[in-house]
């Protein structure tokens, strides 16, 4: 009963024209997130190089470029990826493993990246931690002992490039060096939980 009610506001509330048009909109959201690889056999998707059966074979490097190009343009979250073949090449029961072995992959690379990220960034915001101390030594040691001794002249020479190199080498890691997998790991985060489907052609 209480359905029904719903159902009659909603009716009530929504035109039909506007209900056409929210449609669309979820229909064009779902074209939008869809990856489609059109495929010969099953092989395209393996390493021709590795014997061992779909569940534990190495992915294609041709295949998992061809992905990542198809996935730029799209947004992480609901995403499908659509796998066409040849009608008289399809086997759907060897399709099962072939779709737990690529969201295996998908799951393993997108946590790989994403821990490599976080160490790349801890990293670079060590180093810059330990460059400002450094370069505050130096000051203090300067502004301490006016009358520059011997062994404090000697730790400030030491210690003021030691805080730039340390200063300027973990702005690097943090700003520049996340860039070279920041690609990956946004193609693992799309891929990561997405649906897979095989179709024919």
């Amino acid at each position: 009963m209480e359905k029904k009610v719903s159902n009659q506001v909603i009716k009530k509330k929504l035109p039909k024209g506007v209900i056409e048009k929210k449609i669309k909109e979820i229909q064009n959201v779902l074209k939008v997130s869809e990856i489609n690889l059109r495929l010969n056999d099953y092989e395209d998707i393996f390493s021709d190089f590795d014997p061992r059966p779909y569940s534990e074979k190495a992915l294609s490097v041709d295949f998992l470029e061809e992905a990542e190009r198809a996935s730029e343009d799209k947004k992480p979250g609901c995403i499908k990826l659509n796998l066409l073949l040849p009608k008289n090449k399809r086997d759907r029961s060897k399709e099962g493993a072939i779709k737990r072995r690529l969201k295996r992959h998908f799951n393993k690379h997108f946590y790989e990246f994403d821990e490599k990220n976080k160490k790349i960034l801890k990293k670079g915001f060590i180093f810059v931690v330990f460059g400002i101390f450094f370069m505050f030594l130096a000051t203090y040691i300067l502004f301490t002992y006016k009358d520059a001794s011997f062994m404090s002249t000697f730790f400030v020479i030491l210690l003021e490039p030691a805080g730039w190199f340390l200063f300027w080498e973990g702005l690097d890691l943090v700003i520049f060096e996340p860039k070279t997998i920041k690609n990956k790991l946004e193609f693992y985060k799309k891929l990561n939980g997405c649906n897979i489907n095989f179709f024919s052609y």
